[in-house]
This record gives structure tokens, C-alpha cells and sequence, in this order.
């Protein structure tokens, strides 16, 4: 069965008709979704999927407690090496989603360091991501990190700088994904 790693930014916690509608084609497609516990996306995302009586989905939480699990879905805890629950901490369990999924779906509000970092470890590992970047209200298919580089051209001047350092932090990007041309 092929697995979908849901997420994104904490800011957006609405999901429109546009997103329900690829929402409804996972669940038809009886896809099984790898899911965060964060508020903003990942709950408004487990909302939708508990109003369906979705049963295919996989919570991922670092610890043995879920801040989100509105399905009361399988868990599956992830340790972190850090004990700070910082970025560092978190992006342990985004990781291991990146890993374990086959595609990503990911609502990026356009500043969410760690939407994009998910972004960029799923496209790390060829895998298809279907980006809404909701300053646009837009979806777009990312296949490549020519893709990705497209993407974030439309983001605001001020983010480009921090998602050149996000980008300078992925061991194994060649140089020139490292320096995306982003003006």
C-alpha cells in the first residue's frame, strides 16, 4: 500500500475545498497517510480524516505522547536525540515520515522552515511531492529540486535567505541545489 506523508505549516489550520478534494482522492485511493501531531495542518488534516472515519492513517510523534490524535489512530513514537523540543527535536520524527512515506502532501504557508525541510527530504529521496502553497492558493507538483527552486522564486524576498541556510544544512545536495537561484 502506498503511504502519503501529510504536513505543514503550523499557521495554516484550515483546509479548504481544493485541499478536501485531494483529502477525498487519498481516501479513495484507500492510500495510507503518515500523519504529525502538530497543531495548525497536521490537526486540521486529522479533523478531516476523523469526520471521514478514516482508518488508514499512522500517527508519528516524538515520545510516547501525541499532542494530536484526533482518530485515535495507530502511534508510532519516535525518539529524539535532543531533549530541547526545538526544531531539531521535531524534525527527528518528520525524518523518519520522509523515510517510511512513497509521496508527500505538504500546505506550506511560504515561511514554515520545516514544511520546507520536509519538502526537501522527501525530494532527497526522488520522492514525488504535491505542494499547496497557500499564499498562491496553488497547487504544484515537485519532482525535482528545479521544482522546488520554482517554488520558492514566488516566496517572499525576506524567507530566501533562511531557505538558502535550510538548504546548505542537507548533506548530500550537490552545490548547485545548494544555490538555488531564488531571485
Amino acid at each position: 500500500m502506498n503511504k502519503v506523508f501529510f504536513g505543514g505549516s503550523r499557521k495554516l489550520n484550515r483546509i479548504n475545498s481544493a485541499i478536501r478534494e485531494r483529502a477525498d482522492n487519498i481516501i479513495s485511493n484507500n492510500l495510507s497517510v503518515l500523519i504529525g501531531d502538530a497543531n495548525g495542518a497536521d490537526k486540521a488534516m486529522q479533523k478531516y480524516l476523523a469526520e471521514k472515519s478514516y482508518k488508514t492513517v499512522i500517527v508519528y510523534c516524538v515520545g510516547d505522547t501525541c499532542r494530536n490524535n484526533l482518530g485515535k489512530w495507530q502511534i508510532n513514537s519516535i525518539t529524539s536525540n535532543s531533549s530541547k523540543k526545538d526544531f531539531n527535536y521535531y524534525a527527528t520524527k518528520d525524518k523518519k515520515m520522509s523515510e517510511d512515506a512513497d509521496y508527500g502532501f505538504m500546505l506550506w504557508d511560504g515561511e514554515s522552515k520545516g514544511t520546507l525541510n520536509n519538502i526537501v527530504n522527501l525530494l532527497q529521496s526522488n520522492k514525488y511531492v504535491l505542494a499547496y502553497f497557500s499564499p498562491a492558493k496553488e497547487f504544484f507538483t515537485l519532482k525535482n529540486f528545479g521544482d522546488l527552486e520554482k517554488l520558492l522564486r514566488k516566496c517572499d524576498q525576506r524567507n530566501k535567505k533562511t531557505f538558502q541556510q535550510i538548504l546548505r544544512t542537507h548533506e548530500g545536495l550537490s552545490n548547485t541545489q545548494k544555490e538555488l537561484r531564488l531571485a
